[in-house]
């Protein structure tokens, strides 16, 4: 049975929201800063582009791969016991990552940074959910903590900024060292154990399928350009990836509770939502990756003024994101995907014109607008995702949800890293020429959102997630039945 979750005092709930904020802001600026600080990396240790590909991929391809892993292991285990383990690992993966003496460290430390902010995130929004009962409460909690995500992305590349141009590119991951040492403490103190009444079971053949699948991929093309399509090695991962996929849709619909439930897929808004997840990090993934490179190697910025011009993005996240949740409730996604998918192929499509001389006030009006395309993004598709989905499978979905932004943050890298590999060494004219790929790349994940957005929000789409709604509902009646006979015996 699980443990009954104490009544927490009104400060003491909002000490527990406070906990929660700081892992997820220290998890996800952690994407951003580190873009900043990429071009110091590269210099101080003499990394190769795929190295500094790698950097960022080990972080989010983990993040991706362990996601729903961690979020079914803290209900069955102990929430906070995760949260503390997810805590302890990411800071240690932070104080590697700030040691390192080469690339091939630095990426395997934040693999091990990245395993515990798997245990963060999700773990962290279920104990928000668990902490406050009130429905109002709650709305009003899970909203400051999904707010913390643009406050990251905000102070991220300037935090970094400053820090690169301070102390140096170790600071930023030395940074979080002191602040989950104070959760870790906190969490001890102040935050109740809770668990789920039906803890999902562990799958480790899709746990297995999935990181096949998603490394195989990003792992071929980051290597791509330097290897070749036609490299046996290449083509050998790809073909790990098809047998890969082909034992996931072969397996997993055998499973009571499998890690990726197909039978969500039967609903088009929920099928659109993680492709529309997968397109919006990808776009903006390619953008950060790119962009850091260009104002810093191109335009010849230093790391906090590299961080300034991205603050508008930031800002608008904060500013638009309320807003764009509000207007979902109101008068549904399709408004707002289509805003954001807008949004995205114009800033692409802007983008394209981009030189050495960009005078610089042109430039940040182009920023504003992927910070438009990330301000109204993230709502619609969550809500998308859960559309008509019954109570039981919230939890499952938004966290395939988020494992697909992740990816798509991944590919986002992997694919413009290959595509400007080349050219960023020699910087100036021959990189904003080569960098119009990746432009274009986002201008076709723009469009393809909002097609998406349209086609997911009518009436026949909808159809599809009460049908598939419903298979649920048996199976939980079917599940509530079996535990009723197993108790009567």
């Amino acid at each position: 049975m699980p443990e009954p979750i104490p009544v927490l005092s009104p400060r003491r709930r909002l000490l527990v929201l406070a906990i929660c904020c700081a892992s997820v802001i220290v998890v996800v600026m952690d994407i951003s800063i580190v873009n900043v600080a990429l071009p110091s990396i590269r210099r101080d240790l003499h990394a190769s582009v795929s190295g500094l590909q790698w950097t960022v991929d080990a972080y989010t391809l983990a993040l991706a791969s362990f996601l729903v892993l961690a979020g079914s292991t803290a209900d069955r285990v102990g929430r906070r016991r995760v949260f503390q383990i997810g805590l302890a690992a990411f800071g240690l993966g932070s104080l590697l990552c700030g040691l390192a003496p080469s690339i091939s460290w630095l990426i395997v430390a934040r693999t091990l940074q990245a395993v515990g902010g798997t245990m963060l995130n999700p773990v962290a929004m279920a104990i928000v959910a668990n902490t406050f009962s009130d429905p109002a409460e709650r709305a009003r909690a899970i909203g400051v903590f999904g707010s913390m995500t643009g406050l990251s992305l905000a102070l991220g590349p300037i935090i970094g900024g400053a820090l690169v141009d301070g102390l140096g590119w170790h600071s930023v991951f030395w940074i979080n060292v002191p602040i989950v040492a104070a959760a870790i403490v906190f969490t001890t103190l102040f935050v109740p154990e809770s668990r789920a009444p039906r803890a999902r079971r562990f799958d480790p053949v899709g746990q297995i399928l999935t990181i096949l699948v998603l490394g195989s991929v990003v792992f071929a093309i980051t290597e791509s350009k330097e290897l070749g399509w036609s490299s046996p090695v290449i083509l050998g991962l790809l073909a790990v990836a098809v047998l890969g996929v082909l034992g996931v849709l072969g397996y997993e619909p055998r499973r009571v509770d499998p890690l990726l439930e197909l039978r969500l897929f039967r609903s088009v808004p929920f099928s659109s939502a993680i492709l529309m997840a997968l397109f919006a990090l990808c776009g903006f993934g390619a953008f950060l990756f790119v962009t850091t490179q260009y104002l810093q190697d191109v335009r010849g910025m230093s790391a906090l003024t590299t961080g300034l011009c991205l603050l508008p993005v930031g800002a608008l996240v904060i500013v638009l994101s309320p807003f764009t949740g509000r207007l979902v409730v109101t008068h549904g996604p399709r408004l707002p995907l289509v805003l954001a998918g807008g949004a995205l192929a114009l800033g692409g499509g802007a983008s394209v014109w981009l030189g050495p001389a960009t005078p610089l006030p042109t430039v940040l009006s182009i920023y504003l607008l992927f910070g438009i395309f990330l301000g109204t993004v993230n709502p619609p598709i969550t809500n998308t995702a859960v559309s008509g989905m019954p109570r039981s499978m919230a939890g499952v979905a938004t966290s395939l949800a988020s494992a697909g932004r992740q990816t798509g943050t991944t590919l986002g890298v992997a694919i413009s890293g290959t595509i400007v590999g080349s050219a960023l060494p020699r910087g100036g004219t021959t990189f904003s020429s080569t960098e119009r790929g990746v432009w274009w790349m986002v201008v076709g994940l723009g469009l393809g959102i909002v097609v998406l957005g349209l086609f997911s929000t009518g009436g026949w789409a909808l159809g599809t997630a009460v049908r598939a709604a419903a298979l649920f509902k048996e199976v939980d009646r079917g599940s509530d039945l079996r535990a009723a006979s197993i108790g009567r015996r």
